[in-house]
Parts: C-alpha cells; sequence; structure tokens
C-alpha cells in the first residue's frame, strides 16, 4: 500500500464520509439505537477479527486492514463502526484494545446472559457441551428434555431437568434466551411455554417455523438449508466450466450463516438477547 493510500485510510478511519454512515433505509428493521440488523450481523465477525488481531500484538489498525481481516469492504466496515460511535484517530487509525470493548459491549458481553436449551439429542448435546458460550457471554443455566433416560444426567456439571418443570426452571433461573433443538412437532409448544416465562429470544433449530407474539425475537438455523445454498453454488460453478475441486473463478464470499435441522453440528449464534429482541415478534424469515 502506498503512503498516499494508508494516509487516505487514517483520515477515513478518524473522519468517515458522511455519504457512507448515513443510515441505509433498505437495511431493514433496525436494532436498538439504529443499528440495522445487518450490521448486528456483522458486529461478531468485526469482534472475532479484533481479538485475532490482540493475539497477535496488533496495538492499531487502519479500516483496510480490519476489513481484510473480516472478509468486508473497507467502506462498509467504516459505515457499520460509526453507528457505534466515532473511535478512530487520524493519522493512526483504530486502537485494537479499545475498539474491541466498544464492539463487545454493543453485543452485550459486558454481562452475562442466562441461555436455556430444550432438546438434548445430538444437536442439544453438542450445543451443551460447546465451551464458546461463555467467553462470549452467555451462561448455560438449564438443559431440558422429555427423555427419562436423559433426565438427571449432568452435562459440565448442570443436570437435564425433566421437561414438565420447564417452567420451574426459568422461574429459578431468569433465562431471557431459549435454544430450541427440539423436534419439529414439539417446537411450537416449547417456544409457547418459553415465552410465557418471561423468554424473549430465541434461537430456533428446529426445521420449523415459529409463531412469536410481540417483543420475541427469533433467530431460525437451518443448516440443511445452507448445504443445498453452498450446492447451488457449486452447481452454478459446474455449469459455468469449473469443477468440484477447483477454486472460483473470482473472489470468494463470506455470507452470514442461517443454520435448523437437528443434526449433530452446532452453529451457535453471537448476538445476545436485548441485542436480538428489538423486534416486536420479528422471525430471521421475515427479513
Amino acid at each position: 500500500m502506498s503512503s498516499a493510500e494508508t494516509l487516505r485510510e487514517a483520515r477515513d478511519d478518524a473522519h468517515p464520509n458522511p455519504a457512507e454512515t448515513a443510515p441505509d433505509p433498505a437495511a431493514g428493521e433496525t436494532a436498538p439505537r439504529g443499528i440495522p440488523d445487518a450490521t448486528v450481523a456483522r458486529l461478531p465477525v468485526y469482534l472475532r477479527a479484533l481479538a485475532q488481531l490482540s493475539a497477535g500484538g496488533t496495538v492499531t489498525v487502519s479500516s483496510g486492514e480490519l476489513a481484510e481481516a473480516a472478509g468486508v469492504g473497507p467502506a462498509q466496515l467504516r459505515k457499520d463502526l460509526s453507528l457505534l460511535g466515532s473511535y478512530g484517530t487520524r493519522g493512526v487509525g483504530y486502537d485494537v484494545a479499545h475498539l474491541r470493548f466498544e464492539v463487545a459491549r454493543a453485543l452485550g458481553e459486558a454481562e452475562e446472559w442466562p441461555v436455556v436449551i430444550v432438546g438434548l439429542g445430538n444437536l442439544g448435546t453438542a450445543l451443551a457441551n460447546y465451551s464458546g458460550f461463555r467467553s462470549r457471554g452467555f451462561r448455560v443455566v438449564g438443559l431440558v428434555d422429555p427423555d427419562p433416560a436423559l433426565v438427571g444426567r449432568r452435562i459440565h456439571g448442570l443436570a437435564i431437568t425433566d421437561l414438565r418443570d420447564l417452567e420451574d426452571l426459568l422461574a429459578r433461573t431468569g433465562a431471557v434466551i431459549g435454544v430450541v433443538a427440539t423436534p419439529s412437532e414439539a417446537a411450537q409448544d416449547v417456544t409457547d411455554r418459553l415465552v410465557r416465562r418471561g423468554v424473549t429470544s430465541i434461537l430456533n433449530f428446529a426445521p420449523v417455523p415459529l409463531a412469536v407474539p410481540d417483543g420475541v425475537h427469533v433467530r431460525k438455523v437451518d443448516l440443511g438449508q445452507e448445504l443445498q445454498i453452498l450446492a447451488y453454488h457449486e452447481h452454478r460453478r459446474a455449469e459455468d466450466g469449473g469443477t468440484r475441486a477447483g477454486p472460483a473463478a473470482g473472489p470468494g464470499t463470506i455470507e452470514p450463516v442461517d443454520a435448523g435441522d437437528p443434526n449433530p453440528v452446532p452453529v451457535p449464534a453471537g448476538a445476545p438477547a436485548r441485542a436480538l429482541a428489538h423486534s416486536a415478534g420479528h422471525t430471521e424469515d421475515e427479513d
């Protein structure tokens, strides 16, 4: 990168173009403080990139360098970060540690969010064993399943509760995020019970849409659907003369995964309850 480009990046970090920072009317629903859902979805990616830069000893980073690490364009990154505040410094760029703190705070990682997982089949068990929840501000406080053979068993010291006692568990733990990893026929009933007891954010791995009232946000995770999308791209590549083993003709793309088939492959979400429960009765299928 030339010295002129470096100076231009540093200038843009400190003073983003107003056209880049204006709210995007096509962005759809917005999170608290006017942050679009699309930006909220990218914040965990920025946080991960910042954590990697910090682990590598990087103290300051330009928007171009951070954008490359996150797999987005510099203009998009500057626009997203400007919605959180002005954290760039003219001639320097972003302070990695400070920006990491601010992004983590925006995602609610300064607090600990209690989570209950309902359905301890292969997927639910994998989620219960996932070690990344606590480091991202989530604490699993309840594991629930109707199978008598599972009730009472412990995962990381947490005993599995009978589904009949779900309401008591929610009242005792104060969980605000529910993970539904049940068979499709049980998902809606479980969701209704979670919502009645104050759960306001639901991560749905069941392969069915869920009906929720105003004030509850649902994220649907459909792994089968994501594989079908990848298969579509592979099919198109083959039609265009590519090979299955060969690289794509152009630059690769990183797309947000909206991964909910009860298969043993967990794809935990990174957005906390307050970042999710911003839209009245909003479900991911409506985006």
